[in-house]
């Protein structure tokens, strides 16, 4: 269990974090989200000991971070936001240079530097050095010390930045096998990883928490949350035909083939929508109910807390 409670930082007259508290517990992947400036990363850094806190504290699987912080970080992996490494090492010597801080030896330490380049794909740029690397095998690199001592919590800021799609995909299934016996923490842009990754939502904004809900939940706040999207496969003259039906509260003409329609209140005008294309014998290239966009929603909080 990670344990936050009233954590403040303040830089000079510049407060960075506001007194914010959450819990995250086993088996939980929570998604940190936030606008730039809003102090998510000095949130997560607090949260791994690297910068101590004006107020409030954090404790991780019972152990205070600000008064035991080695005996924390012991069970703590982190990824920061682009990732310290050094250039002139090559992988295989940095990972096992990390390795051995992290108290490993011998047999251990091989097998741990095996088993993590493999989960993240490293084996054909062992022998290269870092600084010869791609910002996507940097990432991996970063990514690969942060697991080397199989930590019991993981804090990833921004994992997958730089990476191809193809990696992208395979960190996050690796995140997603990680996550059944670890706290994973996660800090991104990318509001598709959240919802393909996460199983709780932070968000902050101007250091403080505006939502702290699963994806589902945020997604039903959206004004897209139950909308229909229709698509037809050319441009019929259809506007003031769906204006017209009592179901529809407001319809939004995203180009000449292509409308939302938002319910009237209370209406559900799936059924009544069909029944019109029907009639008019619309020819329909795609025809949806949306769950709600996450995009939507963090815009509308992060705008409304600024």
């Amino acid at each position: 269990m990670i344990k936050i409670q009233n954590l403040e930082k303040k830089y000079g007259d510049i407060q960075a974090v506001s007194g914010i508290s959450f819990d995250i517990a086993p088996g939980e992947v929570l998604g940190f989200l936030g606008p730039n400036g809003a102090g998510k990363t000095t949130t997560m850094r607090m949260i791994t000991g690297y910068v101590q806190p004006s107020g409030g504290s954090v404790s991780v699987m019972g152990v205070d971070v600000a008064h035991a912080p080695q005996q924390a970080q012991r069970i703590m992996g982190y990824l920061p936001e682009g990732a310290p490494l050094y250039g002139e090492m090559t992988v295989a010597a940095f990972l096992s240079f990390i390795g051995k801080v992290r108290g490993l030896r011998g047999a251990q330490l091989q097998q741990r530097i095996e088993r993590v380049v493999a989960q993240v794909s490293l084996q054909h740029v062992m022998q290269q050095p870092i600084e010869t690397l791609s910002k996507g095998f940097k990432r991996r690199v970063g990514l690969a010390q942060a697991l080397i001592h199989d930590p019991q919590v993981l804090i990833l800021d921004e994992p997958t930045d730089g990476l191809d799609p193809n990696q992208k995909h395979e960190v996050r299934k690796l995140i997603q096998n990680l996550s059944k016996d670890k706290i994973v923490v996660i800090s991104t842009h990318i509001l598709e990883e959240v919802d393909a990754l996460c199983s709780r939502v932070v968000i902050i904004s101007k250091g403080r928490i505006v939502a702290n809900s699963t994806p589902a939940e945020l997604a039903t706040q959206s004004r897209f949350h139950k909308a229909i999207f229709v698509r037809f496969s050319q441009p019929y003259a259809a506007l003031a035909a769906l204006e017209a039906l009592p179901e529809v509260g407001e319809v939004e003409q995203v180009d000449d083939a292509t409308y939302l329609l938002y319910a009237s209140s209370g209406a559900a005008p799936l059924h009544a929508v069909n029944q019109l294309i029907h009639s008019h014998n619309w020819d329909v290239e795609e025809l949806h109910v949306e769950r709600g966009r996450l995009d939507d929603v963090f815009r509308r909080l992060t705008m409304e807390a600024a």
